[in-house]
């Protein structure tokens, strides 16, 4: 039975390819079709451009109209890499004769180090929530906010705990990563009693029918929406002074307070979850610069 080698025929294979064998998430597949299809509209001016017929040429005509479109080089490098696993895809399963994509070079980003707090940021932060933490709201807040800062987790992970997640006899809790991929996380004492206060005084107070399982949950008992975290995180963090961002920031801020620490970079790497190692050790060049920064303001000779 022969497929269809139209342009929406390998589109749907395409997306099959990139939920059943590669498990990416909704946003990841999102990404990569937003792409496809933003190249297939291109090509569309010209009647004559089959799927058969896409050339290196193509490719690089469709980058430049990105370009004079004034889109940044993140989002030029993220589509070239969207083409090129498309394309790479289609050659392997000959669809395409040849794999265009396999010329096609990504623009070069500018190396960006993240942005963290500082330790004694965390701890004021941490310890204001801790002490105000009166209701279920704040006690929920205090929660999310330790275990965020503790583990360093991703917060889709962390909204997609359930209660038997946590294991109180180690302090660890065990959570889903990329790729369907499973870990077991420790926490420490001031995380494990925000979690505790949190799920013996104040979510009783939201839970409903439809909460099932999920430690955080939010006003209507429905697991916590990863939005709203975003909010809370943003919110604590202003009133503090601290740098303007989200949960990844206490992640990157989690990663890098380990490496000052003395943790070596696989324990943070397998902490994390992060396939590559590369990946980890951006943040030995935060705490390196860091230090420099100390060494300058401190050191006589600097």
């Amino acid at each position: 039975m022969n497929e269809d080698r139209s342009w929406s025929g390998m589109r749907s294979r395409f997306q099959d390819y990139l939920v059943k064998e590669r498990n990416l998430s909704v946003h990841t597949v999102r990404s990569y079709l937003g792409d496809l299809d933003d190249l297939i509209n291109f090509l569309a001016k010209d009647d004559s451009a089959t799927p058969d017929e896409i050339s290196v040429h193509d490719l690089r005509s469709w980058l430049a109209n990105t370009y004079a479109s004034n889109l940044s080089a993140a989002t030029l490098a993220r589509r070239s890499a969207s083409i090129r696993t498309f394309t790479q895809w289609a050659h392997d399963r000959a669809d395409l004769k040849t794999d265009p994509g396999a010329s096609l070079v990504s623009p070069k980003l500018a190396k960006t180090l993240p942005t963290i707090i500082k330790e004694s940021q965390a701890l004021q932060l941490l310890n204001s929530l801790r002490d105000h933490a009166d209701d279920a709201q704040s006690l929920r807040d205090s929660a999310i906010l330790e275990l965020l800062y503790a583990t360093g987790v991703r917060v889709s992970e962390l909204v997609g705990l359930d209660l038997d997640d946590i294991d109180y006899s180690v302090n660890t809790i065990r959570v889903i990563g990329k790729g369907d991929k499973e870990r077991v996380v420790p926490f420490g004492k001031p995380a494990g009693e925000a979690l505790a206060n949190w799920i013996n005084a104040g979510r009783p107070e939201f839970v409903t029918a439809e909460s099932g399982a999920a430690v955080f949950i939010g006003k209507k008992g429905k697991r916590i929406d990863v939005r709203i975290v975003r909010s809370v995180v943003h919110e604590v963090l202003a009133a503090i002074g601290a740098p303007n961002m989200g949960p990844h920031g206490l992640r990157h801020s989690a990663a890098t307070h380990l490496i000052e620490g003395g943790a070596d970079i696989r324990s943070v790497q397998e902490l994390l979850g992060h396939a590559s190692l590369a990946t980890t050790q951006r943040y030995t060049h935060v705490a390196t610069d860091r230090l420099k920064q100390v060494y300058q303001q401190a050191h006589p000779r600097a």
